[in-house]
């Protein structure tokens, strides 16, 4: 049985990770400080023989007599939301050392384990971009000191640094460039688009959409984003590359706010405020490298996957 690390295992992907992999009898060390995750989204694991919790800080040493054999690192605040508690703006400092000295202490315990690693970057490494769809070899247009450069330029220190591991101890890594991703288990108030918008659909309140709707996102089912990440980090050909994950289907944020309304049968009005600083006019992957190494492309398509995340939140 091989035993799999999920730093930020009680987050909304890596709960899911965490649910794929014991599906699969791995043994799951799932390890999180409930910063901006929530202990109910692994409740259902508590029991199962092969799910350990530990609740720690990724910065602080991990105490871990097991063999490691895998090291997935989805450990970080994600949400750009300045209105969401959750935020990373909420959490700058956090979120800076999550993706340094958290990153750093996860590649020594690969490296003393011999495990094999993954590190969950963004695309957001792309900062506003100005070529679409973004290829990994696109270098980005990020500004390193605004609001947003917290969460940004972290996770390009955590990419530099996975690289470091990989050409100096030859270490067994590779980085994943998660786009938009949806689904149930997101956070109600963590302040990202879809969750929003099904908030305010489900309870009639106006949808509020930033700046004119014209921006552009791609949205991942997070089945799909699972799927991606387990075969990048179980390919036998995916050490030491980097790769988009993500829906390369892009609709406008309006466009999003009036389907969610639809298929929500809301009579929410759709309101406008100020387009937030550094807000990405443009964010679409460009996903043929995932295609041709690991053989992942979406398979849920966008008004299915609604569904399900818009039942999940009227459930709650």
């Amino acid at each position: 049985m091989k035993t799999t690390l999920v730093a930020g295992g009680a987050g909304f992907i890596g709960s899911h990770l965490c649910e794929s992999l014991l599906n699969q009898n791995c043994k799951v060390i799932c390890v999180d400080n409930f910063i901006t995750s929530d202990k109910k989204n692994i409740d259902r694991f508590i029991g199962n023989p092969n799910f350990i919790f530990i609740k720690e800080d990724i910065t602080k040493h991990l105490q871990l007599k097991d063999n490691i054999d895998y090291v997935f690192h989805l450990a970080s605040p994600a949400s750009p939301n300045i209105k969401s508690p959750r935020s990373y703006m909420s959490f700058p400092l956090e979120t800076l050392m999550a993706n340094s000295e958290g990153t750093h202490r996860l590649l020594e315990l690969s490296r003393i384990k011999n495990s094999k690693f993954l590190f969950a970057s963004t695309s957001e490494v792309y900062g506003d971009p100005l070529e679409s769809p973004q290829k990994e070899n696109y270098f980005g247009n990020v500004n390193p000191n605004g609001v947003r450069s917290v969460y940004d330029e972290s996770k390009r220190f955590g990419e530099a640094i996975t690289m470091a591991y990989f050409r100096k101890f030859d270490l067994d890594t590779r980085i994943v460039r998660i786009f938009n991703t949806f689904g149930p288990f997101m956070q109600a108030d963590d302040g990202r688009v879809v969750s929003n918008f099904i908030i305010q659909a489900i309870s009639g309140k106006p949808l509020t959409v930033y700046g004119n709707g014209t921006q552009t996102r791609s949205f991942c089912y997070v089945d799909d984003m699972v799927e991606g990440l387990k075969l990048a980090m179980f390919s036998d050909n995916s050490k030491g590359e980097v790769i988009n994950l993500g829906n390369s289907n892009e609709k406008t944020v309006l466009e999003l706010a009036k389907l969610i309304k639809k298929l929500a049968n809301s009579s929410s009005q759709i309101i406008f405020e100020n387009l937030p600083q550094d807000d990405p006019k443009v964010r679409q992957p460009d996903v043929s490298k995932a295609k041709k190494i690991l053989g992942w492309e979406t398979k849920v398509d966008l008004e299915k996957g609604l569904l399900k995340t818009i039942e999940y939140f009227k459930s709650l």
